[in-house]
């Protein structure tokens, strides 16, 4: 129950509105330079205005927080907890700030997002590595946690426990965040498609576990400009390839994430669930890690591993499947900027 030599812990995370006055500057924020047509921002801006004008992400982080602060108390671990965002307040330059005027010298990061792919790997990284320029504070990322026991755990029991009450001929639908064909292929390094991989490796790693065979992988959440290939099929397009198999159930399981923040409340629980329910199909949604005991311990286990390997042990790397525990540092090629070669964090 060691974490030196850190001496804080920072939740990295992407933001969102609080209020609906919020929304426009957040998607200004997420989509600047990314040539995101503005009927798509729309579109996206009513999503959040249907809930009141506020995303969920920003109190589930809190309960996040509060959760992992509870479980290291409980363990005697001595690490304050702080919380920056991508996007939205709290910014990670002014939790950076925060840190450096409160004596943080080295603080390890937890980022929730637990798969390669620039957007959710890279980016970050270089977010962190200039939100630390200037300040007496070093930062440093954990490793993804896709196939580490307590993402996996989570998403196999209440998979489980879906099934259980649903038709026996229930079709599961793993589901995730899609991205562009481009950033799929350099995930994980030139020509890796390590985001895919990773994906299929959790989907057969819980289909495995309950026993279950009639699976499948979709998208969600595409925002991209029309021309440009991302990975499909789409959960609406994939619900109603289903049906016109015969297929009369569905159990969707959102493992691309690990609350339930905007994609899964509007795109699943509301969009999927109408395509859902126009095509006749029994449907249910398998829920996110959230604040499961099993996750909030994984935090606490990534962060005692990478203490213990900074201070020239080794640890064991908890993993599940064939892809193995990913690396501490990620190598140089992996998950290219394609628009600029920015620094990033290691």
């Amino acid at each position: 129950m060691d974490p030196r030599p850190f001496d804080a812990l920072l939740l990295v995370s992407f933001g969102g509105p609080d209020k609906p006055d919020d929304v426009v500057p957040f998607l200004e924020n997420v989509t600047r330079g990314r040539g995101i047509p503005r009927e798509r921002l729309a579109e996206v801006g009513e999503h959040y205005f249907g809930f009141g004008g506020k995303s969920p992400i920003n109190d589930q982080n809190r309960a996040l927080i509060a959760a992992i602060e509870a479980d290291f108390a409980e363990h005697g671990i001595d690490l304050p907890v702080y919380w920056g965002n991508r996007n939205w307040d709290p910014y990670l330059r002014d939790a950076a700030e925060t840190m450096a005027a409160d004596g943080v010298r080295r603080a390890v990061c937890f980022v929730t997002s637990a798969y390669s792919s620039y957007s959710g790997c890279r980016q970050y990284r270089e977010n962190l590595y200039e939100v630390q320029l200037g300040l007496p504070v070093e930062l440093a990322k954990l490793r993804h946690y896709y196939n580490h026991p307590g993402f996996v755990g989570p998403f196999v029991e209440q998979t489980r426990d879906a099934l259980t009450v649903a038709p026996k001929d229930t079709h599961v639908v793993f589901v995730t965040h899609s991205i562009p064909d481009a950033m799929n292929v350099a995930s994980g390094g030139p020509g890796a498609q390590a985001y895919l991989r990773q994906h299929e490796s959790v989907a057969r790693l819980i289909a495995d576990e309950i026993g279950h065979e009639e699976w499948s992988l979709a998208f969600c959440s595409r925002s991209g400009a029309p021309h440009i290939p991302w990975l499909e099929p789409d959960i609406n397009d994939h619900l109603e390839s289903l049906a016109g198999q015969g297929v009369r159930s569905v159990a969707v399981v959102p493992i691309g994430f690990i609350s339930d923040h905007m994609e899964v409340i509007y795109d699943l629980d509301t969009e999927a669930a109408q395509t859902a329910k126009d095509l006749g199909l029994d449907f249910v949604r398998v829920a996110t890690p959230g604040v499961h005991p099993a996750f909030i311990a994984l935090v606490r286990d990534l962060v005692l591993e990478r203490a213990a390997t900074e201070r020239g042990e080794r640890p064991e790397r908890r993993a599940l499947g064939d892809l193995g525990p990913w690396p501490d540092h990620c190598p140089e090629q992996c998950c290219a900027n394609v628009r600029a070669d920015l620094p990033a964090l290691p």
